[in-house]
């Protein structure tokens, strides 16, 4: 049976409808917004995946070109693998439900929101986090929501819900957050230098909105909601139980004392193969319970430790960071670099500049943009002592890429200041928790090093939360345990003087603006201190970029002269490279970028802005004789134009010879009289001082009595 529900959201109507298509679905939405609609679906399988101690859950974000009346490039025309963008979405939807499922349910699990009529207007970005949560919340998946979502733009102090792509442009704020009726599940955002208190009511004013369309939901499941699945559940059998835990747990305790993470690991690998070589030889061995009972007391014993002794697996206090050290300029052809080291976390980074017509061009349902600054994060298996194929970034490594080129981008000079193409590469060589912040410090210092004017440093924290209800602990600077078996991973990064980027993710049903105040201000603390550390390794970005770096000058004309600079068949731009050596790019919107060494741009830079110069009577040049005629001399003010100096506007004393007073190749000061039928006429005499006429009493004397 079809129905249709309709709540308004900021203003507008947002339209579900149910039943309608995608029926053999466990639960679908059609969901609608402007123009904009979105199909989104969620479907299990009937059995669990055998094997499986994890949620399967994927979630899949596509963008159909014909939702904004575009046809795919390429040879097939077709769509093709996802986007950064699809990705990237793709994992806002999945954040914040993954904690919302049973732990023991582990049927294989698949939402996938179709993007099928795109209106720039309504993103459907938020619309597809919202038919996710309708979609699972109507099916028989024992789904725990539902949820809400929504953005946050900022313009003029003021707060905008859901604001259009082109409010997103000048919006101080990016901000995406779900959460559910009682509290916050997942926070991304982008931030221009906004303070901690700003960010904070901006996400309790999200979670606001988020409870309206948590009770839209509600009544849409009363309507049209099934009964949820019956699955296999899990029950630990507590006499097996107790009887694990004489074998291991005071073995599990001091494993988690070490510090070393690659010792610690393979201590409690050791207690457990120990355990199940010890359990195997038995008639009612259960893998399985084995597994979720050692998990659970490894989990269990670490936050006791937390909690009750105070000590974290390290030896450090909760607001510790661990050991810092840096470098830079390591990598000599580089054109920036640098290598950070927080604890058992590096990052080795890299920065590359080229012209921008290098600029990566991003196509999607959106029109055709390019990006000039770009960051790739990428985490190789031997950084955790691991073996794996080679393959291409996944989705956490294009996630983390873009969270740190996030954290950058409020600092980054503009185009005018710095007319280069940045990429900033990120190898992860060793890690132990929090490598994107590690990351985002480490390019900080690799673009100081390659002479890019940033405006701040920047530097990234990742805040932990270890609550058991009573007495939250909130933890400075996370490490893989603490991360795996803690409660929250809230990565705030920014400057001495406000945010720049956030992301957070739970593993439980929801976080307290207590807490969120708690952990950015903890956060705040340790990037002053980051940032101190960033300082004493470089305090500046250098003020020459590195030999083997472009040599760039950058500058902006109206785009109806690009056909002067350019000429004829392009004889205009062949003479300026003849001229000057220079290498210049001309972009659409009237950019160009000059490569030379700095004579030859500065030359051509000069010789451009020489073209694209509109005369003006009154202006003063000092030019070039090029000829000299009876009546005159022909003077080049601007390369390749000239204007007619007469012989009467040469002096205020009369000339017989032109000859007489100027010569071919003088310099002379001239000025801009006359601009009549496209001819320049220029005065020498207005800018020469008038003689003084003969005074009254340098006349003979009359003596007459």
């Amino acid at each position: 049976m079809e129905k249709s529900f309709t709540t308004l959201l900021n203003g507008v109507p947002l339209t579900v409808e149910i039943g309608k298509v995608a029926k053999q679905a466990n639960g679908a939405c059609w969901i609608k917004q402007g123009d904009s609609v979105v199909l989104v679906t969620a479907t299990a399988s009937t059995k669990a995946k055998e094997g499986a101690d994890f949620l399967p859950l994927s979630c899949d974000y596509e963008e159909k070109y014909y939702a904004s009346g575009k046809i795919p490039g390429g040879f097939n025309k077709r769509e093709g693998r996802p986007g950064t963008n699809a990705i990237l979405t793709s994992r806002l939807i999945d954040r914040p439900i993954r904690p919302l499922f049973p732990d023991d349910f582990h049927h294989s699990l698949q939402v996938t929101a179709t993007v099928l009529s795109y209106d720039p207007d309504y993103p459907t970005d938020i619309l597809a986090m919202i038919g996710s949560s309708i979609a699972l919340s109507i099916s028989d998946i024992p789904f725990q929501g539902p949820t809400g979502s929504v953005r946050i733009g900022m313009k003029d102090d003021k707060f905008i819900l859901n604001p259009s792509v082109d409010d997103q442009k000048d919006s101080d704020l990016n901000l995406a957050v779900s959460g559910t009726k009682g509290a916050i599940m997942m926070v991304e955002a982008e931030v221009n230098l906004l303070s901690e208190d700003v960010v904070l009511n901006a996400i309790m004013y999200a979670h606001d909105e988020i409870k309206k369309i948590v009770s839209f939901i509600e009544d849409i499941v009363s309507e049209v909601g099934r009964e949820k699945m019956d699955y296999e559940r899990l029950e630990i059998d507590k006499a097996y139980e107790e009887k694990i835990s004489g074998m291991v747990y005071g073995k599990i305790e001091e494993a988690l004392r070490i510090a070393d993470k690659t010792e610690q690991g393979h201590a409690l690998g050791l207690i457990k193969d120990e355990l199940v070589a010890n359990l195997e030889e038995e008639e009612d061995y259960r893998d399985v319970q084995v597994n979720e009972i050692f998990e659970s007391f490894t989990q269990k014993i670490f936050k006791k430790q937390i909690l009750v002794e105070g000590v974290r697996s390290d030896g450090r206090s909760f607001t510790q960071i661990r050991p810092l050290s840096s470098e830079v300029g390591l990598l000599p052809r580089a054109h920036g670099s640098a290598l950070f080291t927080r604890g058992q976390t590096q990052a080795l980074t890299s920065v590359t500049l080229a012209a921008l017509t290098e600029g990566q061009i991003i196509d999607g349902l959106d029109p055709e943009y390019t990006k000039r600054y770009v960051h790739h994060y990428n985490f190789p298996s031997y950084s955790v002592g691991e073996t794996r194929p080679p393959r291409s970034p996944g989705r956490r490594e294009i996630g983390h890429g873009n969270l740190a080129e996030r954290a950058l981008i409020p600092v980054l000079p503009t185009e005018e200041e710095f007319p280069y193409y940045i990429r900033v590469v990120n190898e992860i060589l060793e890690s132990n928790g929090s490598s994107s912040q590690a990351s985002i410090c480490g390019s900080t210092l690799a673009l100081m090093d390659a002479g890019v004017p940033i405006h701040d440093p920047v530097a990234g924290i990742a805040m932990g939360l270890i609550d058991n209800g009573d007495k939250p602990v909130i933890l400075t600077d996370i490490q893989g345990l603490e991360d795996h078996y803690g409660d929250m991973d809230f990565k705030v990064a920014g400057t001495r003087d406000g945010i720049t980027a956030l992301q957070m993710d739970i593993k439980i049903d929801g976080v307290s603006r207590d807490i969120l105040k708690r952990a950015l201000a903890q956060a705040k603390d340790a990037r002053i201190e980051l940032l101190d550390h960033i300082h004493g390794t470089i305090a500046e970005p250098r003020e020459d970029l590195s030999p083997y770096a472009p040599r760039i000058t950058g500058l902006m004309i109206d785009p109806e002269k690009i056909g002067e600079v350019i000429g004829s068949g392009g004889k205009v731009i062949h003479k300026i490279t003849e001229e000057t050596g220079a290498q210049i790019e001309i972009e659409d919107d009237g950019r160009i970028s000059i490569i030379a060494n700095d004579d030859g741009a500065l030359a051509a830079k000069k010789i451009i802005e020489d073209i694209v110069h509109e005369l003006e009577v009154g202006e003063v040049f000092e030019g070039t004789v090029t000829k000299i005629v009876d009546f005159g001399a022909f003077v080049e003010i601007l390369w390749q134009r000239e204007g007619l100096l007469h012989i009467s506007n040469i002096d205020h004393k009369r000339i017989s010879q032109v000859g007489d007073v100027l010569s071919v190749g003088d310099k002379v000061k001239v000025k801009v009289i006359n601009l009549e039928r496209g001819k320049i006429g220029l005065s020498r005499k207005a800018l020469l001082p008038k003689p003084e006429r003969k005074d009254k009493e340098d006349k003979p004397q009359d003596n007459r009595e």
